[in-house]
C-alpha cells in the first residue's frame, strides 16, 4: 500500500508539473529545479574559478583613471548589488526626474532622465534643476540573483502569462508586455524582462547599460559618454582624462571605450552563474507559513507574483541570436513569485524608458524571491513593512488587495510569515 501511494503520488507531482509547463507553453520533458543559494557557488553555467574571477570583477571599484563618471552613481556593481551576497540587492536608490508636456507625454530632464547623485567634479554635479520637473522618483537596486534563468525564459512564456491573466478578458489584472532593443544584436528586439520598466532583456545589454548609467564607464555596446544635465563632460572636456576610442584588448576590431578589458562580458557572465535566491526553509513550512502560502493565492497575489516559470530548452537561440540557452540554464524550474509583465497598480513613478508613454505609470512586477532580504519596499523603497507595502497596491491590484483587507488579523500575518519566507 505504500509503494501504491509513492506512485501515485509520483504520478499526480508529473502531472502537476506538466499542466504547470504547458499552461505557459514551456517543454516539459527532464526539467529540474534550478538551483538556489546565497553561498556564492557557481549554478555550473560556468566553472566555479571562472565564477570567482567574474565576482572579482563585478565588486571592483572603478576610479577617475578608469572612466569612472565624470557623473556616477557607484563605483562598482557590488555597491548597488550585494545584500546577502554580491548580487543581491542594496538599499541604494537611483533618482530620475522629467515633465509631462503640453500634450501629457513624459518628457526627460535635460540630459535624460537619470539623475546621477555623484560626480568625479563639483561644478558637474547633476541634481533636479527646477520645480517644472515636476516627475520625479526613486529607484530601488534590483536583486540579480538568477537572473541567467530569467534571460532564459522564452519570451513567448512570457505572452502566455500575460494572456492567462483576468484582465485580458475584461477583469482588472492585464500584464503588458513590450519589446526592447538587444544591443549585442543590433536591428532585434526580445521581451523586456530586466529593470522597474522592463527596459533591458538580455544580462549583457543590462550590463552595458548599467555600467554607463550607474557608473560612467563607455563600453562596447554604449561608446558615447552621458552629459552633465546636456552639458557635454567627456573625453576632452577638462573633466574625463579615459579616451572611448579604446580598443578591446579581448575582442578583435573592436572599440571598447573605456572598458579596453570587456568587463561587460564578465558582469553577464557572472549573472548568468548565479544560483537562485532559495526559501527560508524553517519559515515557509512552519503551521504559519503553509497557510500564508494558501492565503497568497487565496487572494490572488499570484496572478501577478507567479510562483513556478520554466526556462527555455537547452539549445534554444535567444537574444536576437547572440546567446544560446546552455543545459545549466534551460528547462530549468524557477519560482520567481514574479510575471515579468508591466502592470499598473496604482505606484507608478510617471517615468518613460522603452516601452513608450503608455507605460509611464507601469512597473515591472517585482520578483519576491529574496523579499525578505528587503527591508525598504516597493520601487522607491518608501514602504518599510510588508502590509504597508501590500495596502500600496492599487490599480490592477485593487480587488486583490481588497481580499487582503477582507482576511482577519491572524490571517493576515500568516501571509506575511510567507513573505518572509521567500
Amino acid at each position: 500500500m505504500k509503494l501504491l501511494k509513492l506512485s501515485l503520488l509520483t504520478f499526480f507531482v508529473a502531472v502537476l508539473a506538466l499542466s504547470t509547463t504547458s499552461r505557459y507553453a514551456v517543454q516539459s520533458q527532464t526539467t529540474t529545479e534550478a538551483p538556489a543559494g546565497f553561498d556564492n557557488l557557481t549554478n555550473n553555467f560556468v566553472s566555479q574559478a571562472t565564477f570567482n574571477a567574474d565576482l572579482v570583477v563585478f565588486e571592483e571599484r572603478d576610479a577617475i583613471a578608469d572612466g569612472l563618471g565624470p557623473v556616477y552613481n557607484a563605483q562598482s556593481c557590488a555597491e548597488c548589488h550585494q545584500n546577502p551576497v554580491t548580487g543581491g540587492i542594496s538599499q541604494i536608490t537611483e533618482f530620475r526626474a522629467g515633465h509631462n508636456d503640453v500634450n501629457g507625454n513624459f518628457v526627460d530632464q535635460a540630459g535624460g532622465s537619470l539623475i546621477n547623485d555623484r560626480a568625479t567634479n563639483a561644478s558637474i554635479q547633476e541634481r533636479r534643476t527646477t520645480n517644472a520637473e515636476n516627475i520625479f522618483t526613486f529607484r530601488t537596486s534590483l536583486n540579480v540573483l538568477g537572473d541567467g534563468f530569467v534571460e532564459s525564459i522564452n519570451s513567448n512564456t512570457l505572452v502566455s502569462i500575460a494572456n492567462a491573466q483576468p484582465g485580458q478578458s475584461g477583469g482588472a489584472i492585464a500584464g503588458q508586455v513590450i519589446q526592447v532593443p538587444v544591443l549585442e544584436a543590433p536591428g532585434n528586439t526580445r521581451t523586456g524582462r530586466f529593470g522597474w520598466k522592463n527596459q533591458q532583456a538580455s544580462l549583457l545589454s543590462f550590463s552595458s547599460d548599467a555600467y554607463l548609467n550607474e557608473q560612467g564607464i563607455t563600453n562596447r555596446l554604449n561608446l558615447t559618454e552621458n552629459t552633465s544635465l546636456g552639458r557635454f563632460v567627456g573625453f576632452g572636456s577638462g573633466f574625463d582624462p579615459v579616451r572611448d576610442d579604446t580598443p578591446c584588448v579581448t575582442i578583435p576590431n573592436t572599440i571598447c571605450g573605456e572598458d579596453p578589458e570587456d568587463d561587460i562580458s564578465a558582469f553577464a557572465e557572472f549573472m548568468r552563474a548565479t544560483k537562485a535566491p532559495p526559501r527560508d526553509t524553517a519559515v515557509a513550512n512552519s503551521a504559519d507559513g503553509v497557510a500564508g502560502s494558501q492565503l497568497f493565492d487565496q487572494v490572488g497575489c499570484n496572478i501577478c507574483h507567479v510562483r513556478n516559470i520554466t526556462t527555455a530548452a537547452p539549445g534554444t537561440v535567444i537574444n536576437g541570436g547572440a546567446f544560446t540557452v546552455p543545459a545549466a540554464l534551460g528547462n530549468k524550474v524557477i519560482h520567481p513569485f514574479g510575471d515579468f509583465l508591466l502592470h499598473n497598480v496604482g505606484t507608478g513613478d510617471g517615468i518613460v524608458q522603452n516601452g513608450g508613454q503608455s507605460t509611464a505609470n507601469k512597473l515591472r512586477t517585482p520578483p519576491l524571491w529574496g523579499v525578505r532580504t528587503r527591508d525598504r519596499l516597493m520601487h522607491d523603497g518608501e514602504t518599510t513593512n510588508r502590509n504597508d507595502a501590500i495596502l500600496r497596491h492599487a490599480g490592477e491590484a485593487t480587488n486583490v488587495i481588497n481580499n487582503y483587507r477582507a482576511l482577519s488579523a491572524t490571517q493576515k500575518n500568516q501571509l506575511i510569515t510567507f513573505l518572509n519566507s521567500l
